[in-house]
């Protein structure tokens, strides 16, 4: 008896399928008969604007928030995924945009609370320190939550998840805290999870991460599927259509006009803090002019909080002539004083520092504008209160249900454009903004660039401290890199280049104190770093 020439095997059922998936609340529709199908070893791209219902989606599936009506399948076999405990002990590990830490626990007490059992915590903090090598994800196991930065917090997230060796991995916005160099190696690792197969769902703003890395994509628009493509045949353009539904307008800054006077002075700055994992600050010097925008890159905890906190006046300079604004020196005055003197700013963390969140946008708006006219001996003026609360939410296209509406209740792309609002409409002469598009979709990240340039070109001083290096290259003038408390030379954007000061980022810029102390470099990075 002669065998078959092939033998026909069973094709294996997908991964996660979602079948009619609904969730409402009682103002809107978050998610409205959404399919979609993830097979095993697939990178699936979930892609939307803010608002278009991915969040609810993946809590959905990760056991967060109960669907009203559809059903998943996971392998093959329906299944009601009653809380992240069961989502997790079914193989689904989720990375969220907005973390879910206890602050007042370690990373590695926080690590230990998403796995099986009663870890020992020495061995858990080794293995943290592990996997945070692997990943190129530094993090320090028994730093207090509270203490971290958020970009700092999105890399506990990341690793907490790893630790699980999930069979999904939902990662969303994972690469903002990232230097270029980390995020090739995190694609690496992410293609190598997929090879051996793991399934993952990804989720980022950063189309071209999309079109790098993922397989296939589902695209979200007013909770429903508007479609689905495969984004190695798609350009970034063609993709933000089907986000949007239109065309979106880019952000192409005009010709840089002439610099005007020294609006912000920061000289030789030095700083200690007192967070025992806080970065101290070494000799800081740079300006910033009227009529330009200049960017400081740099991975996540290596002094953006402490230089912030000096800047807006939440700390105080040991030298009140280390910063200056408008000739005046500030170093030692409160935030109220600097506002006085022209300054608005926009902070990293929308949610406690940018706004309270269960307060109304009325009230927000009153926290950092009460001092333009909103209150009159003392009282507040609520119909110029309201006219000011109103316009914001007009002039910079807020979605939202009113100006009573919670900040809490608003996506995160339109809260950040609320609080950006608020502070250009107080016609700052020095605007510092921390992180503007961080989570922020592609048609918000358009509009919020537009603005800091339009603002640039009225002559205002603006500071944007980001990780996103395509964000600094779009909108900047001149960059500059901060690592462990340092900061590089400055550089005119059209005389360096993302490689650069990605590697700039570790600190390794010609003469740092960090290329002076690595004899082990590669002769190949040296020569990178010098040249």
């Amino acid at each position: 008896m002669s065998l078959p020439d092939k033998i026909d095997r069973p094709t294996p059922p997908p991964r996660l399928e979602l079948r009619g998936l609904t969730k409402a609340y009682p103002s809107i529709i978050a998610n409205d008969q959404v399919d979609m199908v993830v097979q095993p070893g697939e990178i699936h791209a979930v892609l939307g604007e803010n608002g278009a219902g991915k969040s609810t989606l993946m809590k959905s599936i990760c056991g967060v928030v109960k669907p009203d009506a559809g059903h998943i399948l996971w392998d093959g076999q329906r299944v009601n995924v009653a809380s992240p405990a069961h989502a997790r002990a079914l193989g689904i590990g989720m990375v969220f945009q907005h973390f879910s830490l206890f602050e007042t626990l370690t990373v590695t007490e926080n690590a230990a609370l998403g796995l099986p059992g009663k870890p020992d915590l020495g061995d858990l903090a080794r293995r943290i320190e592990a996997v945070s090598q692997r990943y190129g994800l530094a993090v320090e196991p028994q730093r207090l939550v509270h203490s971290l930065s958020v970009g700092e917090r999105q890399r506990v997230e990341i690793i907490r998840c790893m630790l699980q060796n999930p069979r999904l991995l939902i990662m969303d916005e994972p690469t903002s805290v990232l230097t270029p160099q980390a995020v090739d190696k995190l694609f690496d690792t992410l293609r190598q999870l997929a090879d051996g197969g793991c399934s993952i769902l990804y989720i980022s703003h950063k189309l071209h991460e999309i079109k790098a890395l993922c397989h296939t994509a589902t695209i979200l628009r007013g909770g429903r599927v508007a479609g689905h493509c495969d984004p190695r045949r798609e350009t970034e353009t063609t993709m933000a259509r089907l986000m949007v539904g239109q065309e979106v307008v880019g952000c192409r800054p005009g010709a840089k006009a002439a610099s005007g006077p020294d609006v912000l002075v920061v000289r030789q700055l030095t700083h200690r803090t007192d967070d025992p994992f806080g970065t101290d600050l070494e000799d800081l010097c740079f300006t910033v002019r009227g009529g330009e925008i200049v960017g400081i890159a740099g991975v996540s905890g290596n002094g953006q909080q402490e230089l912030l906190s000096l800047l807006s006046g939440e700390s105080s300079s040991s030298s009140s002539a280390a910063i200056q604004i408008l000739g005046t020196p500030a170093g030692r005055l409160g935030p109220a004083a600097r506002r006085r003197l022209g300054l608005g700013y926009v902070p990293e963390e929308r949610l406690g520092r940018g706004a309270v969140p269960g307060m109304s946008l009325l009230e927000n708006a009153l926290l950092t504008a009460h001092g333009t006219g909103l209150t009159q001996r003392g009282l507040i003026d609520a119909p110029a209160l309201d006219a000011f609360a109103q316009r914001c939410i007009a002039d910079f296209n807020v979605k939202c249900r009113g100006a009573q509406a919670p900040a809490d209740s608003l996506s995160g792309g339109n809260l950040q454009k609320f609080i950006v609002g608020r502070e250009i409409l107080q016609s700052p002469k020095l605007l510092v903004v921390a992180q503007p598009t961080w989570g922020v979709d592609v048609q918000a990240c358009a509009f919020i660039r537009r603005h800091l340039i339009e603002l640039r070109d009225a002559g205002v001083a603006v500071l944007v401290v980001s990780d996103d290096l395509d964000e600094l290259f779009e909108i900047c003038d001149g960059l500059l890199v901060i690592a462990e408390g340092r900061l590089s030379p400055v550089k005119r954007r059209e005389d360096t280049n993302v490689e650069e000061v990605g590697l700039w980022m570790s600190g390794l810029w010609p003469g740092s104190q960090a290329l002076a102390h690595q004899p082990r470099i590669s002769q190949e990075r040296q020569h990178v770093a010098q040249t």
